[in-house]
C-alpha cells in the first residue's frame, strides 16, 4: 500500500487537514519519492516552463521539476502551513531554487497562476479534488496549456470505493526514534473513501508519540479520467510502471 496524500496537503480545501501531521509526512514519503523520481522525470523530459506543482508538499517533486526542466519558473502551490515551511526551507537553502520557485500559500483553485502553463504536475493529490473541481482543473488545462504542453499526474488506488485494511506504510529511524506511519480506509460514498492515518514515534523502543487524523479522498479510476478529460479535449496516455499509475495528459494526442 502506498501512502494517499501523505506528502503534500489538500488542494482545495479551506482548512489544514495536515496541521496536526505534517511532522511526519515530509520524511515518510521519502521511500515513496524513490520510486517516483526516475519516473517523473522522464514524463517531464522535453517539458516547458512555467510549470505549476500541485500541492507541492515539503518539495520532493520540486527538485525532480527543476532537475528535468531547466530553467523554467515553477509555482509551487501548497495550502498547509505546516508542509509549507518544509517546503519554503527546501527551496530557500539551494540557490537556484530560491531564484526560480515561487511558493504560493493558497489551493489551486484560488492561485494566482500564469495565464499561459508548459507544465502541470499533481503528484498524490487528485484524490483531494471533489468532480466539480476536477472538472475545473481539466478546464484549467484546456485553456492555459501551451502547445505542446502538459499535465501529469498520479492515480492512487482504490479506484472504486472499498475497504483498505489496517496496513503500515513507512517505518524509519532517526537518532533515537524509530517512526511508523499506517493507514486504513472504508467507503464514505459512492465516490468517497476515508482515510484514518496513524503516526507514531518510539524513543529507545518505548511508545513515545501518536498522532491520529483523518481525511476523504475521492476515488477515481482510469476510465472515469478518460472520460472527464475526453470533455474538455484532452488526451491521457499512461506513462511508467503501471504500479506507480503515472499518467500524462495532453491537448491532442501523444
Amino acid at each position: 500500500m502506498k501512502p494517499h496524500r501523505v506528502g503534500a496537503a489538500a488542494a482545495t480545501r479551506g482548512h489544514d487537514e495536515y496541521e496536526r501531521s505534517a511532522e511526519f509526512v515530509d520524511v515518510m514519503l521519502a521511500p515513496v519519492w524513490t520510486a517516483l523520481e526516475p519516473v517523473l522525470a522522464e514524463a517531464l523530459r522535453g517539458a516547458s516552463g512555467p510549470v505549476v506543482d500541485v500541492g507541492a508538499g515539503g518539495g520532493h517533486g520540486i527538485r525532480v521539476i527543476a532537475q528535468a526542466i531547466p530553467r523554467a519558473e515553477v509555482f509551487a502551490v501548497e495550502p498547509s502551513p505546516g508542509l509549507r515551511t518544509v517546503l519554503l526551507a527546501r527551496v530557500n537553502e539551494d540557490p537556484e531554487l530560491r531564484d526560480r520557485v515561487t511558493v504560493l500559500p493558497s489551493d489551486l483553485l484560488q492561485a494566482t497562476l500564469p495565464p499561459r502553463l508548459g507544465t502541470l504536475v499533481a503528484m498524490n493529490v487528485i484524490g483531494h479534488l471533489d468532480p466539480t473541481e476536477r472538472r475545473t482543473l481539466w478546464r484549467l488545462l484546456a485553456e492555459r496549456l501551451l502547445p505542446g504542453g502538459r499535465a501529469v499526474l498520479n492515480l492512487q488506488p482504490p479506484a472504486e470505493p472499498a475497504a483498505v485494511p489496517h496496513t503500515r506504510f513507512s517505518e524509519l529511524r532517526i537518532g533515537r526514534r524509530r517512526y511508523e506511519g499506517w493507514g486504513r480506509a472504508e467507503p464514505a460514498g459512492p465516490e468517497q473513501i476515508t482515510w484514518h492515518m496513524t503516526y507514531r514515534a518510539f524513543h529507545d523502543g518505548e511508545p513515545a508519540e501518536e498522532v491520529e487524523v483523518e481525511y476523504t479522498w475521492w476515488v477515481l479510476g482510469r476510465d472515469r479520467l478518460k472520460a472527464e478529460l475526453a470533455e474538455h479535449g484532452l488526451h491521457v496516455t499512461p506513462t511508467g510502471p503501471t504500479d506507480l499509475g503515472l499518467w500524462c495528459i495532453t491537448k491532442s494526442p501523444m
